[in-house]
């Protein structure tokens, strides 16, 4: 049997929509790739899936692996779990990495037990070890508090999910050589779990926003002026860790190590303290502004413009100047 050799990316889609995260790991993928010599491999599934295959194999994979498949439109456990287990054990890549996403952490999951092997969840950096070629993360614990270093000790492929925003997705200057991975039929009539009805709400991408509001515990979680100020602006909005954990807005809106790390351009951050696993959510940002009303809060170390009031007093400041005065 063959070595497992390379390193893999699983490229996410959904209904022919790519998921942006997918690009930002392919992209360190291949920074990887140069640096120890390793192939690199995008695995992309889904139906009519061409226009995907053009966008993602500018962005670092030596070869591009698609399936192409009626039944593969729309993400599926079963049937993903199923082609992804058949395409490793056909192209045994030493190293999986996918986006720490809904989807990507689910099938994950499951590759990880049907492998027995180690799985590194939504890790904030990735690297391999210039010794032993072991995959090497850093994944964040206690809410983001601290950052342990993690290798993988033991099974193949080593996997790890990787945080939204974590990379920046670069287009390379090569094209990945392109492979339409025909299945056996039968993989894909092995799933449990039938697609009835699919509802979406709209989701920004706070990764890729080039402004964004967030609002911290200090806000007491009324963010009415918050969503206002924010649409006068024409901004993204996002919460510090305490308010996803009260419900206030949905994970996919939390910012930090344990959520998504922003590169925007302009931040507002009302009334956050400014806890390490936040402040790591906003590093790569341009301009930081922050409101807050402890002289001393760690968010004042970490930004650019300091405001010292009440936060509702600025808002409704900051508003009533936006609309003219009114």
């Amino acid at each position: 049997m063959s070595e497992w050799r390379g390193i893999s990316v699983f490229i996410e889609q959904d209904n022919g929509e790519l998921e942006r995260a997918s690009l930002e790991i392919l992209t360190r993928a291949g920074e990887l790739g140069r640096k120890f010599n390793e192939e690199v491999l995008g695995i992309l599934l889904g139906h009519e899936v061409g226009n995907l295959v053009r966008e993602s194999s500018k962005y670092g994979a030596d070869k591009l692996i698609a399936v192409d498949h009626p039944d593969l439109r729309h993400y599926n456990s079963d049937a993903y779990t199923e082609v992804m287990v058949y395409l490793i054990n056909k192209y045994r890549p030493r190293y999986l990495l996918l986006p720490a996403t809904r989807n990507s952490r689910d099938l994950a999951g499951r590759l990880a037990v049907r492998f027995r092997t180690c799985l590194s969840a939504h890790v904030i950096m990735v690297d391999i070890d210039e010794k032993d070629r072991k995959l090497v993360t850093a994944v964040p614990g206690f809410g983001g508090n601290i950052v342990a270093t993690v290798v993988c000790t033991g099974g193949k492929p080593e996997m790890a999910t990787v945080s939204p925003g974590t990379y920046e997705a670069r287009p390379s200057d090569k094209e990945a050589s392109v492979i339409m991975e025909s299945i056996p039929e039968d993989l894909v009539r092995k799933r449990r779990i039938e697609l009835v009805e699919k509802k979406t709400s709209p989701m920004p991408d706070l990764s890729r926003a080039e402004k964004v509001v967030v609002a911290g515990l200090g806000t007491g979680g009324d963010l009415e002026l918050i969503k206002e100020f924010a649409n006068l602006i024409g901004a993204a909005v996002g919460v510090t860790r305490p308010l996803a954990d009260m419900g206030i807005m949905p994970r996919d809106y939390q910012i930090g190590t344990t959520g998504v790390s922003l590169r925007a351009k302009t931040v507002f951050v009302f009334g956050a303290s400014g806890a390490p696993h936040f402040v790591y959510g906003i590093r790569d940002c341009g301009t930081i502004v922050a409101v807050n009303t402890d002289r001393e809060a760690p968010i004042f170390e970490n930004c650019d413009y300091c405001i010292v009031a009440d936060l509702f007093d600025v808002l409704k400041a900051l508003i009533k100047e936006l609309r003219g005065g009114r």
